[in-house]
């Protein structure tokens, strides 16, 4: 079966919009799935900077969401052809952790999403001259016109939805929206401060509102926390003086609950100054030195931990996001901007500026470079987010 895939060669080269060619059909527990839509992610993007430790040629892309097509059946597939899917991260479904409804935390997670694949896997995509292309990236390699998957990474969704922009459910969304359900079951009279307004952060924002969370978002550029403040957040600006004391007056006396997704050491230094007792603060981002903490900044039970997707069953979490879209409390869709696959270059240069919060790629050609994003939503729509400059997050 040939599609056409976004390939990238080099860890410097631009993306290519290629053939490629499917060797094999779906084996059991497989769909193979027509891809809708699938958002780029900044893990997406990090591949660049992964110092070769990433295989390349590679197709990239695990925000993927669209139409089955074809099963390869077997036990406990139960998503059919035709089904409507939301693709999300790979898990083996037998470890410790998963068998306890923590599949974010699979013993084979690396090995599964970052281009290991399964062993019994011989190279299943092929570009034009026959040469093997990289392992599946988070069991689906979304960039392109369909995508080969592990039903474990598919959930079923509401086929009236518009599908093309539900891939960031599977993955950016669900880390920071499960981060606020999940990890710290926040709720009417939490408090929760979110540091970096992108992606993730923003959907850490929205599911604060739509949980009754008092929240406090901090980001350096002023469309961010324009974006933040719409969405139900106090803005404050990472460049405040004295920012733990003003988030501790912000939130009578502390946060009970942070989300950092900026990395960056004094940020995450001031979220925990501005913890009340035995606040949480969660980490999402990968931190690329070692973090230094300054004394005092865990005293008086104060906790610090990873946050890998949310903590989430994305069978669970992604119907529970969709069903607060449809009631107009999770409105992720106004910070996506679709582009047909051709423009994948030009997408990843508008995410690494800071022009889209939430790029997605449509395969079939019909992206709105810069309209509005295809489907209709409950609310009423607000103006698309402004131009924005580069932001700290993820």
């Amino acid at each position: 079966m040939r599609f056409r895939a976004a390939v990238l060669r080099g860890y410097e080269d631009p993306f290519t919009v290629e053939e490629v060619t499917l060797r094999t059909p779906p084996g059991p527990g497989e769909l193979l799935v027509e891809i809708a839509g699938a958002g780029m992610c900044r893990t997406d993007l990090a591949v660049r900077r992964s110092a070769g430790r990433s295989p390349l040629p590679a197709v990239l892309g695990h925000e993927g969401a669209g139409v089955v097509v074809r099963s390869g059946g077997g036990p406990g597939t139960a998503i059919g052809v035709g089904d409507h899917v939301v693709l999300s991260f790979d898990s083996c479904g037998h470890c410790r952790n998963c068998r306890g409804a923590a599949p974010a935390y699979c013993d084979s997670f690396a090995s599964l999403n970052l281009f290991g694949g399964r062993a019994e896997e011989p190279p299943r995509i092929v570009d034009a001259a026959g040469k093997a292309l990289a392992p599946r990236w988070f069991g689906q390699s979304s960039f392109a016109a369909y995508a080969l998957v592990p039903a474990r990474n598919a959930v079923r969704v509401d086929p009236g939805l518009p599908l093309e922009l539900l891939g960031p459910l599977g993955c950016g969304f669900l880390t920071g929206a499960g981060a606020v359900l999940n990890t710290f079951g926040a709720g009417p009279g939490d408090t929760l401060v979110v540091l970096g307004a992108g992606a993730v952060g923003l959907a850490a924002v929205m599911a604060a509102g739509a949980a009754g969370v008092r929240t406090v978002a901090v980001d350096r550029h002023p469309g961010r926390l324009a974006l933040a403040e719409r969405f139900g957040a106090v803005p404050l600006a990472a460049s405040t003086a004295g920012l733990p004391e003003r988030i501790r007056r912000l939130t009578d006396g502390g946060a009970q609950y942070a989300l950092d997704t900026t990395a960056s050491p004094p940020l995450i230094n001031d979220a925990l100054r501005a913890l009340r007792p035995t606040g949480t603060l969660g980490l999402v981002a990968r931190l690329p030195t070692a973090l230094s903490l300054e004394p005092g900044t865990l005293d008086r039970g104060r906790a610090v931990r990873h946050i890998c997707e949310g903590d989430a069953v994305p069978g669970l979490l992604i119907p529970r996001l969709t069903a607060l879209w449809q009631a107009g409390r999770f409105p992720f869709d106004q910070l996506i901007r679709t582009y047909p696959l051709a423009d994948v270059n030009e997408a990843e240069r508008d995410c690494e500026a800071g022009r889209v919060v939430k790029p997605v790629l449509i395969p079939d050609g019909s992206g709105h470079r810069r309209g509005r994003p295809r489907g209709t939503s409950p609310t009423r729509r607000t103006p698309p987010p402004p131009s924005l400059p580069p932001t700290e997050t993820p």
